[in-house]
């Protein structure tokens, strides 16, 4: 009787070691998988700010030797707001915004030369924005942007060329 007590807890020991091993496994392959879904998550966002940057020193380039009410040339620089709406944090989104809003109304002024514009860090709380999402590691969650009921109309709408005359 003694043989089969010995036996069925070298049987047990192994079975709880087995599984102990089975759940270190899977844990470990579990934060290892998700820790890759962060820096994929990461590098996506880093491409977007990326884009939004590249495409609004363009024009805002543009914008400084050209007055123009056409907003053709804006369509790729709201495309990129409306992903960052997607999966940015507000302050990003907010301070996209406010780039958008300094490109179109330097459309709407007459032309400049480098020496008449000032200071050209039209980008730089857009910049401070990224760099505090990105070293903060927060991953975007639908929930988390939702505007609470009642608060849909909060915002004064992004201005266009057409409704700044």
């Amino acid at each position: 009787m003694e043989a089969y007590i010995s036996a069925l807890t070298g049987l047990a020991g192994v079975a709880i070691g087995g599984l102990a091993s089975f759940a270190t496994a899977w844990m470990t392959h579990r934060s290892q998988v998700r820790e890759k879904l962060r820096e994929v998550e990461a590098a996506k966002r880093e491409k977007l700010f990326s884009d939004f940057i590249a495409e609004a020193t363009r024009l805002y380039g543009d914008a400084l030797s050209h007055q123009k009410d056409d907003v053709s040339d804006l369509v790729l620089l709201y495309a990129l707001v409306a992903q960052m709406r997607l999966i940015s944090s507000r302050p990003v989104v907010d301070a996209a915004e406010l780039a958008m809003e300094r490109i179109v109304e330097t459309y709407l002024t007459p032309n400049r030369s480098l020496s008449q514009t000032g200071a050209m860090n039209f980008l730089l709380d857009f910049g401070e924005a990224c760099r505090e999402e990105l070293t903060s590691g927060r991953a975007s969650s639908s929930a988390s942007f939702i505007e609470p009921r009642g608060q849909e109309n909060a915002r004064p709408p992004t201005p266009s060329l057409a409704s700044a005359r």
